[in-house]
């Protein structure tokens, strides 16, 4: 199900952004998101510096 909603998200994206940057964001987003979870379940260890750098790009 994430896999097939990923793969819309970045079909969507290049229909308006060029496919390199598509790419490349679909890319950041999923990698994020694997690590957030890995956290979150605990198979990731958490600390200050990985999270800051994890938000630092999203521009909280």
């Amino acid at each position: 199900m994430a896999l097939a909603c990923s793969m819309l998200g970045l079909a969507y994206a290049v229909k308006t952004l060029p496919t390199g940057t598509a790419y490349a964001i679909w890319v950041g987003i999923g990698a994020t998101l694997t690590v957030a979870y890995g956290m979150f379940v605990g198979t990731e260890p958490v600390s200050l510096t990985k999270v800051l750098l994890i938000i630092g790009p999203i521009g909280v």
